[in-house]
């Protein structure tokens, strides 16, 4: 038996003494005189050194406006820089443009009498708020949530409301509309009418209509005149004759890819990630293209589950590029390092990583594969090289449906209206010599168009089956712009599948084809265009694999749990993307279950059924050789019904089978499955027809299947559904 020394009961004696002085450590050392008590912060104070105060920050740079942006893909946030930039060339008033989870919300009340709030507040996905405007959306929407007036109550606040939104979407502009109903509640005053932006047909135009109308009610509610600004430039643009190159970004999106140093990989700093494997899905000779990319996320501590969305980080095509340098003339000195400096931080930062150059600006940071804007073509048209040019973008930005017919349906970008206005041939590869310049300073270029934001793909595999690689499955967009009388129609190519398009030629030594175009000298498009793949420094392309920066972006779009439970999938064309992910995490399940308990381990599991989609079963079948041996694998638990638009069968009146057919013919089990079995459905793809045709089907059996019609019954069992998260759409437009 051990000893017990005195140096160990000396230990002993020490800790319980020190435990002693400690628990009763008030009562020994307390004074005779209490110490005053500091009191607690006041929901009053002004908060003078908190990042998080708004009104502190407004009254110490003399705002009167705060702008509130809810932005999922930027475009919330580039309205609310322009409303911002109008508020002071017209009345001469200077705004805080904020992105609302940098905030508190406490002390909203305290917004002074002269000054107005605008909420300009985007839509996402089945009417929820983008996720920087969450917190936003619980402090106006909870009653218990108290402002430093001890009350929910904003009574005496002057706002404003331009609500983003598509209609295609069943749950139109909800944000904003939501965000304008309980304001207005709270005893808040709404300036003019509350905007309301429809990405589906024209949100510029939109915007366009609703602001006048909005700034002369501004103006009468302020007390201010319009008058009192003036046309003063966001940014300063600096040539820097010495710069050391490696600090000089040359496309990195972030300071960690400029350096090359690991971190934390997000929006704000993108993961190259090598690809893996790559392969066209359509069949050789189709007219189209569809690429399926194999990402690699292999020790980049990304992960993913199934249903959630991969963001690409393209860069814009060679083409477009040379066009801008030369239209601005700065084709000679396009390498030219410059420094960007925000003339007022609080109205705009600068959008990009600085310094770098012209060209890369063009190429990988702006937007300038957009249709140009009607509003920004008034801008430009001061710095035309002549009359003419100067009166053509005028005529553009004063008649609205002149503008329609030719560069909303030509889908002209900048660079091309800028030729066009300048009497410059557009089907010629842009060069100096064949370009007229235009004498408009860059600062106004980098105001007025948008940062090119990266493009979300529904990710097509399960990590279950796949967890060091993000599977992507995108058709390339190429299509035909409507004539008009200044040009023939001419293909239109979107900027990131023609991006990830280019990638899959490279990695697989492939030659693009040619495109069949009337026959011009040095035409631009006589192939898909060209891009930069190699990336900044050729930071992209390592041991002739190639790279794409991404990152990840969660999504509910998720599979019940329980594989008792019945699914059913919905998604014709590329919106069978996330369901070959959700086949694939059952299969996953399946192999477990079945090495566990035996060969009727699924035995009580619940249906899979896939409505699936295309125009030929030979030409752009999707996955075609993958389906059976899943169903193989899920011993026929999941089933698959095929609708091929563009061969037989028919219907009798010869008109195409969608879909929707299917699953009006396979109505009984459908109703069954959802009114008994607690089904959960799910309907990915195009959102303008066929997610509207495929609810329009539902609500039918549904009401049918209760006994009644699909306006009345019907409808109330999709609205059942979507209540509780039964009836999940992954959409788009």
């Amino acid at each position: 038996m051990p000893t017990v020394s005195t140096q160990d009961i000396a230990v002993v004696t020490v800790g319980v003494v020190l435990a002693a002085a400690y628990l009763f450590r008030d009562q020994i050392f307390r004074s005779s005189s209490p110490k005053a008590v500091a009191p607690a912060p006041s929901k009053l104070a002004n908060g003078h050194g908190n990042p998080r105060n708004f009104i502190s920050k407004m009254k110490e740079g003399k705002k009167r406006i705060v702008i509130f942006y809810g932005s999922q893909t930027g475009t919330a946030e580039e309205y609310a820089i322009r409303l911002a930039k109008e508020a002071k060339t017209k009345f001469g008033l200077t705004s805080l443009v904020c992105d609302p989870e940098e905030y508190d919300f406490e002390n909203l009340d305290q917004v002074p009498d002269d000054c107005c709030v605008f909420f300009v507040v985007a839509t996402y996905g089945e009417g929820e708020p983008t996720d920087n405007a969450v917190q936003l959306m619980q402090n106006l929407e909870d009653e218990s949530f108290e402002f430093s007036n001890g009350s929910h109550r904003l009574d005496g606040l002057k706002y404003v409301v331009f609500a983003l939104g598509n209609k295609t979407y069943e749950h139109y502009n909800a944000i904003g509309r939501k965000v304008d109903s309980l304001l207005t509640n709270m005893g808040a005053t709404r300036i003019g009418e509350r905007g309301e932006g429809d990405d589906d047909k024209s949100m510029e135009e939109d915007y366009l209509e609703w602001k006048d109308a909005m700034w002369k009610a501004f103006s009468e509610t302020m007390g201010v005149e319009e008058g009192q600004g003036g046309d003063t430039p966001d940014f300063a643009v600096t040539e820097l004759n010495s710069h050391p190159f490696e600090k000089v970004y040359l496309g990195e999106l972030s300071a960690r890819a400029l350096t090359r140093t690991k971190g934390i990989y997000d929006g704000k700093n993108p993961y190259p990630s090598a690809v893996k494997h790559s392969r066209e899905l359509f069949q050789v000779g189709a007219e189209r293209n569809c690429v399926h990319a194999e990402l690699d996320i292999e020790g980049s501590g990304i992960t993913y589950q199934h249903g959630d969305h991969v963001g690409i980080w393209p860069s814009n095509p060679d083409v477009e590029v040379d066009r801008m340098l030369c239209v601005l003339g700065l084709h000679s000195k396009k390498d030219a390092v410059i420094n960007i400096d925000s003339l007022d931080p609080a109205l705009a930062k600068v959008p990009f990583p600085v310094p770098t150059t012209y060209a890369t600006v063009l190429r990988h940071y702006i937007d300038i594969c957009a249709v140009a804007g009607r509003q920004m073509l008034g801008v430009l048209s001061k710095y035309a090289p002549h009359p003419e040019a100067e009166a053509f973008l005028k005529s553009l930005n004063t008649d609205k449906e002149e503008y329609s017919i030719t560069i909303t349906n030509g889908c002209f970008k900048l660079g091309e209206v800028l030729q066009l206005a300048a009497g410059n041939d557009i089907k010629l590869r842009p060069t100096p010599d064949n370009t007229t310049a235009w004498a408009i300073p860059f600062d106004i270029i980098v105001s007025s168009i948008p940062r090119l934001q990266p493009r979300f793909y529904s990710i097509s595999s399960s990590p279950k089956l796949y967890p060091n690689a993000i599977h992507l499955t995108a058709v390339v967009l190429k299509y035909e712009s409507i004539p008009n009388r200044l040009v023939e129609p001419r293909f239109v190519y979107g900027v990131a599948t023609n991006f990830l398009l280019n990638v899959k030629y490279a990695a697989n030594g492939e030659t693009a084809p040619l495109i069949a175009e009337p026959l011009i000298s040095e035409p631009a498009h006589a192939s898909p265009p060209r891009y930069a793949i190699e990336g900044p420094r050729g930071a992209h392309i390592e041991d002739n694999i190639y790279k794409v920066p991404i990152h990840l972006r969660r999504s509910t779009f998720r599979l019940p749990a329980n594989p008792r439970i019945p699914v059913i999938m919905v998604g014709p064309g590329t919106g069978v993307a996330p369901f070959r992910g959700f086949v694939q995490e059952r299969v996953a399940l399946a192999r477990r279950s079945l090495e566990k308990n035996g060969k009727d381990a699924l035995a009580d599991w619940g249906s899979i059924t896939l409505f699936y989609g295309c125009r030929k079963s030979n030409e752009d079948f999707l996955y075609k050789e993958e389906w059976p041996q899943y169903i193989e694998e899920l011993q026929g638990k999941f089933k698959m019904h095929c609708a091929f638009s563009r061969e037989p069968p028919y219907k009798p009146d010869g008109s195409k089978i969608y879909v929707q057919d299917l699953i009006w013919e396979e109505r009984q089990n459908i109703a069954q499955s959802i009114l008994e079995g607690k089904a959960y459905v799910y309907i990915c793809g195009d959102a303008k027809a066929m997610s509207r045709a495929v609810e329009d089907t539902l609500a039918r059996i549904l009401g049918e299947a209760k006994g009644g019609s699909a306006e009345v019954e019907g409808a109330a069992e999709m609205k059942i559904l979507k209540e509780r998260s039964r009836l999940l759409l992954d959409v788009w437009s």
